[in-house]
């Protein structure tokens, strides 16, 4: 008989243990265990990517490092901060099953991902475009009928250019670079993704004059960063963090970091999405 209540016990002890664990906030848990997991990017340039120091770095990456530093501050202890990589098909799942604790890539925030994890405040504008090579004859969507376009699996541009371009044939590729591979090779006639990203590919290249962005924004694609399901109190911090970073201005000195003149990737931020981007500071 003792031995059936130890064996019950024993069993309640790890099922209330994982019911806890599972409970448990990233915050809380950030918290008690001094660190906070990030998911990045290795090739999108420069969001996340690998420099020509062999050193992990980008936009996304220095926003996240800030929330990082802000969370050290509220603490009043230093956090260490680990870096996993994360593709397209495996972002979401990561923080869902709370591998990672925040994504830093360049995630366009859907209505159908909100299904699953929630995000953050959007963090940057952009739009679905198409890199070509020079005088491929290619201008815009309408020009892809019998075409190859690559496009990264699992994103919004693969399921956006099957419905604008339904003529066109789509070859899948597993993160850019692969894709920018498949256009400098031949073995596709355009590479499509947010623009920003053509711009980061077409940027690292040696030989960036031979490619072209073109064609008008044929989706809105607004990154935010993605987060747990249901965690409010973690969602609220990196909220706040970032209203503090757009109110104070370190949100714009990072931008002109990466997108300024002398930037990696030059991308003059527009009037409108200037003040978009303040309008989500909500008042203390």
């Amino acid at each position: 008989m003792l031995s059936r209540v130890l064996l019950l016990m024993a069993v309640m002890s790890v099922t209330l243990g994982g019911m806890a664990n599972a409970a448990e906030g990233t915050l809380d848990k950030i918290t008690r265990g001094g660190k906070m997991v990030m998911g990045a990017r290795s090739g999108s340039v420069p969001f996340g990517f690998i420099d020509k120091d062999n050193k992990w770095v980008g936009f996304s990456i220095d926003l996240c490092t800030e929330i990082k530093n802000k969370l050290e501050s509220k603490l009043g202890k230093k956090i260490e901060l680990e870096l996993k990589e994360v593709t397209p098909s495996n972002r979401i799942p990561l923080v869902a099953n709370g591998t990672i604790d925040i994504e830093c890539g360049s995630t366009t925030y859907t209505r159908a991902r909100d299904e699953t994890v929630d995000f953050s405040l959007n963090v940057f504008f952009t739009g679905s475009q198409l890199l070509v090579k020079q005088g491929s004859g290619i201008k815009s969507t309408a020009d892809l009928a019998g075409k190859r376009v690559g496009a990264t699996q699992g994103t919004t541009n693969e399921k956006a250019i099957r419905e604008v371009a339904p003529k066109a044939t789509v070859v899948v590729f597993q993160d850019h670079p692969s894709g920018f591979l498949a256009l400098e090779q031949g073995k596709i006639d355009a590479y499509t993704t947010d623009g920003i990203i053509l711009a980061g590919l077409r940027a690292k290249s040696p030989n960036a004059a031979n490619y072209e962005v073109v064609g008008d924004f044929y989706t809105n694609e607004p990154y935010s960063f993605i987060l747990r399901e249901n965690d409010s109190k973690w969602r609220d911090f990196v909220n706040h963090a970032l209203m503090e970073m757009l109110e104070d201005g370190t949100y714009f000195t990072i931008y002109d970091k990466w997108f300024g003149a002398e930037g990696v990737v030059p991308y003059p931020m527009p009037a409108a999405v200037r003040t978009y981007l303040t309008m989500q500071v909500m008042p203390k």
